[in-house]
């Protein structure tokens, strides 16, 4: 039986479990930017019309979009798209999807933009566009007092969200090692939702969870000293937003964050959420490293 405990939005309540409440956001608040006219006049057409831009988002995933007690969509990312938006002279209308239906719904043109902790990679790259605005590695978590060495966890139990890099690449070649080598598989437990995969760590149900650093690093301090980190960082990448392939929306977004990183208020963005060690010096169109 699968015991999570999970409320809307991906809340997480009972003993055992991590708490997402208002609490746990009263201190972080919105950074003031202002419009950029330069940079609003070069939006596309079609967007500048509209005066918004829809942007597809999975939930939940924290501390980098998720929902507060009242369903808003919240977190480190919409922070920062918002700041950008605004320096466009653009709003922001945020569509929940699936994690897996988002570039899909990019490539169709339900969506103008894709926003969720997406690694830019490059077969990513043959299908969408992206513009690079944080940069984040792979962190292992462990039940606090155990020990997991993420390059040895052949026949370990790992929880990771579905459709993540982690489930579609990391887990299944590290699991494809181990057979190779004559040792049990590992035993992947993929999850709908973030929150339910660092719920089955903190409950036992699992050894370890694997996840973008951010995320393992936010599910480790809500815990209350249940999980801790299992190994060092690695992998790291970066995020992208999508967009689709040959928008020019990529170059207006790409501006937009630089505007923010050079002038400071993208660092304080990302102190606001604790991420600070994820921040890049220049957002590029489509720079996968892998």
């Amino acid at each position: 039986m699968r015991l999570l405990c999970t409320v809307a939005g991906g809340a997480l309540v009972l003993s055992g479990c991590a708490s997402n409440t208002e609490g746990d956001t009263a201190a972080v608040t919105k950074v003031s930017v202002e419009k950029v006219d330069e940079l609003a006049a070069a939006v596309p057409d079609k967007v500048k019309q509209a005066g918004k831009i829809v942007v597809g988002v999975n939930v939940p995933y924290q501390p980098n979009e998720w929902k507060d007690p009242e369903g808003k969509i919240i977190g480190f990312d919409v922070d920062l798209l918002d700041a950008v938006a605004t320096t466009l002279g653009l709003k922001v209308d945020y569509v929940e999807s699936a994690f897996e239906k988002i570039i899909p719904a990019i490539q169709a043109g339900t969506y103008d933009v894709g926003m969720s902790s997406i690694t830019d990679s490059r077969e990513r790259e043959q299908q969408v566009d992206f513009t690079t605005y944080f940069n984040a590695g792979i962190q292992w978590a462990q039940q606090t007092g155990k020990t997991v060495d993420p390059n040895n966890a052949c026949g370990l139990r790992v929880a990771v969200q579905a459709t993540t890099v982690e489930h579609t690449e990391e887990i299944p070649a590290k699991s494809a090692k181990c057979v190779a080598e004559g040792k049990p598989a590992i035993d992947m437990k993929p999850f709908d939702e973030q929150s339910a995969a660092a719920n089955a760590l903190m409950l036992g149900q699992v050894d370890a969870m694997s996840a973008d650093s951010p995320v393992t690093a936010y599910a480790i301090k809500q815990s209350g000293g249940k999980i801790e980190a299992a190994g060092p960082l690695f992998d790291s990448a970066p995020y992208g937003w999508a967009v689709q392939k040959g928008s020019p929306l990529a170059a207006s977004l790409q501006k937009a964050l630089q505007h923010l990183i050079d002038n400071g208020k993208y660092g304080e963005i990302t102190t606001n959420w604790g991420v600070q060690d994820g921040q890049i010096k220049t957002s590029v169109i489509n720079g996968a490293v892998s």
